[in-house]
Order: C-alpha cells, then sequence, then structure tokens
C-alpha cells in the first residue's frame, strides 16, 4: 500500500475521530512521514505513538503554533506535502447549550468560529507558505454537509462550515492563479459516528433510539464511519487527484440526493 508514498503530511484535531482515521490512512498508505497534532496531548500522544509518528501539540487558532509547526516540520523532513485542517468543534462539548440563532451566546458563536474557520484559514496560509518551496502540495478541508444546509441548532456550527467550503475554492482559485501546482478541497461528511457526538448521543438505553433517530432522513440508514472519510482523504492527498482542486466531496449516505422513497409510497 504506497499511494502516498514519499510523501510528508500534517493531520489537525488527530487525537481522535476523523483526524486519527486520515493518520492512520496516510501511515498505511506509505506516507514518508505524518505529524500528527492536537491540542488534546495526551490522547494525540497516544495516537502518534500506535502509528509510529510525532506529535506536535498545535492549538489551531494560534498562528504562533503554526508557524512553530511548520518550520519543526521543514527542518525535519524539508517540505510539507499535504496538510489536513481537520480540528474543529461543535460548540456542545461540555454540553447541550443553545446553540440557535436566536438563543446563542457571542462568545459561544466566537468560540465555533475561531476553532473551525480561523483554524482552518491559518492552516491554508501556512501551506500555501511552506507549500512553495517545491510549488506543489495538496490542503484538505473538513466541511460538513452542515456546510450546504441550515442547522437552526446549531447556527454557529453550519455558519462556519459553509464558509470553511467556501474558503477552500478561494485557496483553490489563489494557487492556481499563483502559478502554483497546489490544490485545495474540501471533504463534507455528514454524520460519522465519532466522540464528538457522545454529548448529543447519550449513553443507556435511548442511544440507539437517538442514533436512529439522526440518521432516518439517510438514505443508508447509518452513521458514516471515520475510515470512509479517510480514504477520501487518502484520494485527495495522493498523485491520483492532481487535477482536482476546489471541489466538494460529498460523503453523507446519499443525504443531499434526496429522499429514498420506495414505490408504494410514490402512487399514494
Amino acid at each position: 500500500m504506497s499511494r502516498l508514498a514519499g510523501k510528508v503530511a500534517l493531520v489537525t484535531g488527530a487525537a481522535r475521530g476523523i483526524g486519527e482515521a486520515i493518520a492512520r490512512a496516510f501511515a498505511e498508505q506509505g506516507a514518508e512521514g505524518v505529524l500528527v497534532t492536537d491540542i488534546n496531548d495526551a490522547g494525540g500522544r497516544r495516537a502518534a505513538d500506535r502509528l509510529g509518528s510525532p506529535y506536535l501539540r498545535l492549538d489551531v487558532r494560534e498562528e504562533a503554533d503554526w508557524t512553530q509547526v511548520m518550520a519543526w516540520m521543514l527542518r525535519r523532513w524539508g517540505r510539507v506535502d499535504v496538510v489536513v485542517n481537520n480540528a474543529g468543534i461543535t460548540g456542545f462539548e461540555t454540553g447541550l447549550i443553545a446553540h440557535d440563532p436566536e438563543s446563542v451566546a457571542l462568545k459561544d458563536w466566537h468560540q465555533v468560529l475561531r476553532t473551525n474557520l480561523d483554524g482552518v484559514f491559518l492552516g491554508c496560509k501556512h501551506a500555501i507558505r511552506a507549500m512553495r518551496r517545491a510549488g506543489t502540495g495538496s490542503i484538505i478541508n473538513i466541511a460538513s454537509r452542515s456546510a450546504m444546509v441550515g442547522v437552526p441548532a446549531a447556527a454557529a456550527y453550519a455558519a462556519s462550515k459553509a464558509a470553511v467550503r467556501n474558503h477552500t475554492k478561494t485557496v483553490a482559485l489563489y494557487c492556481a492563479e499563483q502559478g502554483l501546482s497546489v490544490r485545495c478541497n474540501a471533504i463534507l461528511p455528514a454524520e460519522v459516528l465519532t466522540p464528538m457526538w457522545e454529548p448529543m448521543l447519550g449513553k443507556g438505553p435511548e442511544r440507539a433510539v437517538r442514533m436512529a433517530a439522526i440518521v432516518a432522513d439517510t438514505p443508508l440508514k447509518r452513521f458514516a464511519r471515520p475510515e470512509e472519510v479517510a480514504a477520501l482523504a487518502v484520494l485527495l492527498a495522493s498523485d491520483e487527484a492532481t487535477y482536482m482542486t476546489g471541489s466538494d466531496l460529498h460523503i453523507d449516505g446519499g443525504l443531499l440526493a434526496g429522499t429514498a422513497a420506495s414505490p408504494s409510497l410514490l402512487e399514494e
């Protein structure tokens, strides 16, 4: 398995969930180096140890952290080939607080946008600067199905992911304008079963009921697995996708395609 042979990659938010799955997939596909980053130091080090990869703390909201991490990568490997801007929050990490457009507190709104949008902005900015050395590279932004639709109970999250989707296209066009073979694409997952969902799913006998309700409108009637998202990241990081830039890759179980209605229902 060597689709990423010789490539050096950075993955943010890689201590668990989608980020960890992407880092693992990159390593399994023969990447020369995979830098695991997060603000969850204990989890990040465990994930890195499992992969035999280095770990560095990276708070995506802090530009100084980006500067230091990119400098470390250039000293270590001499280049940066892939940056995956995966780190993100829903705003519900500490409980189900109000996040609707009328009730969300400004500080909570800013907290989500600072991580999800500022973090991606900084990741793209410093990835471009690092990739200029070789003039080539792949930037992968993890957006969301929520980038395409409104989410009344998660206004800040939906707004941030919509902005990530649009910024991805801006970065793609800018790099092309600059004469760089630096591609920037977005992956838009719907419901992926990761620890991010724990505050909303809860525990006990009602967990299964909540899970079923969440995926009820999805034609495939299930959550996605982190490994399925990672497979798309491998494609975008590889030389198989060198003509893809500014694109959205949807992985949503058919959710945005419409409703999988049975013939009997259509006849009624």
